[in-house]
């Protein structure tokens, strides 16, 4: 009989619950010959019927792409179908004002209050530093372009994971393990959550020591978990909620900006930055590679509702509208936010002051009283950010092991809706645990700076093989359905611009040292390109190994009862 991962002892009634499949999921592979062998009923073995989740007339679109899929099996990314894949679940209930508000709540996070000082104190100037957020703008709506191609031709959640399985084939699954290494050990909220709780406890006159600290961050986290795990349409309006509040605050201090400019507040000289905006500015092509890596983190997000387009009305149309409008809204509010804070204080006052730039702005402008209200503001922008980004990662941790990503306790927990039926609870868990690891154990004051970096290099690396991946698919299936064209020099310029970031790092920095002194200023690009390699490493000893030793990997599907498809391994002696 072959042993499968997925057969190890649960609780009595959580076992019970995914081994409720339907009957004719039990199909058995015939034993082959060979190291990595499918053998998958067809879908009328499976009882399979048209989805709802996308059979209605304003959903002609998505029919159309998965009928596409169907007439060329070549396109099919991973194992399962596209009615398999989107199956399950509280099904298709993210508008365009939700999925706008996941870019918004995702790419504004604590950032914008902190990282201009940074990235000015890299650069070395006013106009270097405006540039880059500019720069970093245009590279991010470039890349947003590109994953509106791949996003409307593959409508399914998972992101990058979805687009690397369509192209890279073979080694078969070997992208998957690579990208879910980086998804589940890099993809974190721990810096949120410690932001959140640091400034929680300055805003409430409490000294934030370290355990302090890191209790209140990992309460913050499971905060996040059950309040999608157990209440997942509470958990979009408050995550609606909070997107429309950090706004709300980016607009007040923009328009702050713009009064302290006209010369009617007590700031003395507001345009002192702007007149030699470039004087100063660094010709160290590392440091420009460092701070374009914390601009495009700030820009983060722009891909988020890719993640989640199982659970998206209308996902091609919706895509379309709710991406560029999402960027579009953060980075008007990030430019002019620079603006505003260089419009309030000095280069110098704001390299030199030791605080976020932020909490300089508003001590200038309101006084030392105004520093307590803006760490609640960075707080609650922080809440908004962990709550965002732990419901989009909660997929991607679905997916991974609904594709069969061997997991402890099985993969069919790991991919289920468990307990509610209607949201990814053991995605959420597969989420947090990192992240509390991360909290816990290493000291804060290098680690998390380090760690911000380490996040920013391996994303740079699966997205030069997902623009690398485009350029395939154009060649090989010109004719694929194509609901969304990137224009072809938009994908060159954002390759370039993605071998850049990945090169620069390596090159030494003016200063020798780098942000994250005492460690080399090269460290963090060797980490992330471990953490691939060791979703590589995994996928061999899962894969690969299983043959060395007279094994052979077949695959099969079977049906949760909460309608999740899963794909399961079960490794079978070869005769």
């Amino acid at each position: 009989m072959p042993a499968s991962l997925s057969n190890l002892k649960l609780a009595p009634r959580v076992k019970a619950f995914f081994s409720r499949e339907s009957a004719a999921s039990e199909t058995t592979a015939q034993p082959q010959a060979q190291a990595d062998v499918t053998s998958f009923p067809d879908e009328k073995a499976l009882g399979k019927k048209r989805s709802p989740n996308h059979d209605t007339d304003d959903e002609s679109s998505v029919r159309e792409v998965a009928d596409a899929a169907e007439r060329d099996p070549e396109l099919n990314p991973g194992a399962l179908s596209f009615e398999e894949d989107t199956a399950g679940g509280m099904g298709r209930h993210l508008g365009v004002f939700s999925c706008t508000l996941l870019i918004v709540g995702r790419i504004i996070g604590t950032g914008i209050f902190s990282t201009p000082s940074s990235i000015l104190g890299s650069v070395g100037s006013v106009g270097a530093s405006l540039m880059l957020w500019v720069l970093g703008f245009i590279l991010s709506a470039c890349g947003l372009f590109i994953w509106l191609e791949f996003g409307t031709m593959f409508p399914r959640s998972g992101g990058e994971k979805v687009y690397l399985e369509a192209v890279y084939k073979k080694p078969k699954y070997l992208s998957t393990y690579v990208f879910a290494a980086n998804a589940i050990l890099v993809g974190l909220t721990a810096s949120g959550c410690i932001v959140f709780a640091s400034n929680i406890l300055e805003a409430a006159g409490h000294e934030a020591t370290r355990w302090t600290t890191r209790g209140i961050a990992v309460g913050t986290i499971c905060f996040a978990v059950l309040l999608h795990g157990l209440t997942p349409r509470v958990g979009v309006l408050v995550m609606n909620g909070l997107s429309v509040f950090k706004v709300v605050i980016l607009l007040f201090v923009v328009v702050t900006g713009w009064v302290v400019l006209s010369g009617k507040t007590s700031i003395q000289d507001p345009h002192v930055n702007f007149r030699n905006a470039f004087a100063g500015s660094s010709n160290s092509s590392n440091d420009y590679a460092t701070a374009m890596f914390k601009v495009l983190y700030s820009y983060i997000g722009w891909s988020n509702v890719n993640y989640v387009l199982n659970n998206v009305k209308d996902p091609v149309r919706t895509l379309r509208i709710a991406g560029p409008l999402g960027l579009g809204i953060c980075a008007i509010l990030y430019i002019l936010a620079n603006i505003s804070y260089f419009a309030v204080a000095s280069k110098e006052e704001i390299i030199d002051s030791g605080v976020t730039v932020a909490s300089l702005f508003f001590r200038k402008v309101f006084g030392p009283q105004a520093q307590k209200a803006l760490t609640v503001f960075v707080a609650l922008s922080a809440l908004g950010n962990v709550v965002t980004v732990t419901f989009a990662l909660s997929r991607i941790n679905q997916e991974l092991a609904k594709e069969g990503l061997p997991l402890p306790f099985g993969n069919k927990f790991w991919a289920s809706n468990w307990p509610t039926g209607k949201s990814p609870f053991p995605g959420l868990v597969l989420h947090m645990i990192p992240s509390i690891i991360i909290m816990i154990a290493p000291p804060p004051e290098v680690a998390y700076p380090f760690i911000l970096d380490v996040q920013g290099y391996p994303i740079q690396v699966i997205n030069l093989f997902v623009v690398v991946g485009l350029f395939w698919l154009r060649y090989h299936k010109p004719n694929a359905l194509r609901p969304f064209k990137v224009w072809l020099p938009v994908a060159f310029f954002f390759l370039a611009a993605t071998v850049f970031l990945l090169v620069a790092p390596f090159i030494r920095p003016a200063n020798g040292v780098g942000d994250t002194p005492p460690l080399p200023y090269y460290l963090y690009c060797l980490v992330g390109i471990g953490v691939l390699a060791f979703g590589a490493l995994y996928w061999v000893a899962f894969r690969l190994a299983p043959t060395w030793f007279g094994y052979e990997v077949i695959q099969r599907k079977e049906a949760l009862s909460d309608g999740t498809f899963v794909t399961v391994n079960d490794y079978k002696k070869i005769q």
